[in-house]
C-alpha cells in the first residue's frame, strides 16, 4: 500500500484512529504497523515520517485534552529534529544514596520520543554493595540485562509453580526477564555493579509488588491482606505504613 493510498483512506475516514500495515510486492514489510492519528475536526494525520519501511510516530501534548488513545499521541512533523532521537548522560552513575541503593535510568518514550511504536526503550541500572532493585515486573515488556561492572544476583519467579529462577552474573554476563514476570536484581558484592537494559516496549511500565500490594491507594483492606498473608491486622498495618506516601 503506497503513502498516497494511506493518506487518501485517513483523509476520508470517520475514525479518529486508524490502524494499518505496509505491504509492498505482497510481502508484509516487518515492523511497519502504522497508527495515524487524526485530527477531529480536519480528519488529517498529525505527523507520518517515512523513512525506509519506518514510521516514525513522535508523542505531542498538543492534543485535545478530553481525547483518550491507548499509546502516545503524535507530534508534529514541522517540529521533529534530531534531538526527539537523542537522550544523553548514560555514561554518568545514578544516585543511589537511598533505602534501596540502586538507580534506575530509564530511557522510554516519555523521555525519548523518537522511541513512539518502535517497541524498544533501554535503562542504566545503578547498585551501591547491598544494593536492590526489589521484586516488580514490566506488564508490557520482556527485559535483557547485561552487567557491565561487578556482580548481580538477579532472579524471575515463573507463572507455572511459582518456579525460581535464580543466576549470579558477573562482567559481560546476560540474563533475560519474560515479560510480566515478577523478578530483582542484587548487588551481593563488596563493590559498586553497573548493568543496562534493553525492554521490549516503547512504554514498559513497572510494578513493584510491595508498593502495588501494601501501598496502594486507596489501601487494600487489612482483612483481605491479612487473609492473603496469613498474618495478622496489626503487622499488616505495620507493612502498610512502610509504603504509604513519603515512606
Amino acid at each position: 500500500m503506497t503513502m498516497q493510498r494511506i493518506m487518501t483512506i485517513a483523509e476520508n475516514s470517520n475514525s479518529f484512529l486508524t490502524s494499518f500495515i505496509l505491504r509492498k510486492k505482497d510481502q508484509w514489510l516487518p515492523d511497519s504497523s502504522l497508527l495515524l492519528f487524526l485530527h477531529l475536526s480536519s480528519r488529517k494525520p498529525l505527523v507520518l515520517i517515512l523513512a525506509s519501511s519506518k514510521i516514525f510516530v513522535l508523542p505531542t501534548a498538543e492534543m485535545n485534552p478530553q481525547v483518550f488513545v491507548n499509546g502516545v499521541v503524535c507530534k508534529n512533523p514541522n517540529a521533529v529534529t534530531a534531538n526527539n532521537f537523542f537522550f544523553p548522560g548514560l555514561d554518568k552513575a545514578g544516585n543511589t544514596n537511598n533505602s534501596l541503593g540502586s538507580n534506575v535510568t530509564a530511557v522510554a518514550v516519555n523521555n525519548l520520543p523518537g522511541l513512539n511504536t518502535l517497541g524498544i526503550s533501554f535503562a542504566r541500572l545503578d547498585f551501591a554493595p547491598g544494593g536492590l532493585v526489589p521484586p516488580h515486573y514490566h506488564p508490557r515488556a520482556t527485559e535483557i540485562l547485561v552487567v557491565i561492572e561487578g556482580t548481580l544476583e538477579v532472579a524471575f519467579v515463573s507463572s507455572t509453580n511459582n518456579q525460581l529462577f535464580k543466576k549470579i552474573l558477573n562482567k559481560g554476563d546476560v540474563y533475560v526477564f519474560p515479560q510480566g514476570l515478577i523478578h530483582f536484581q542484587f548487588n551481593r558484592g563488596w563493590t559498586n555493579a553497573v548493568a543496562f537494559s534493553g525492554l521490549s516496549s516503547q512504554n514498559p511500565g513497572v510494578v513493584f509488588v510491595a508498593n502495588a500490594v501494601f501501598g496502594s491507594n486507596p489501601p487494600i483492606s487489612d482483612d483481605v491482606l491479612a487473609k492473603a498473608f496469613k498474618l495478622d491486622k496489626k503487622t499488616i498495618d505495620w507493612l502498610q505504613a512502610q509504603f504509604t506516601s513519603g515512606n
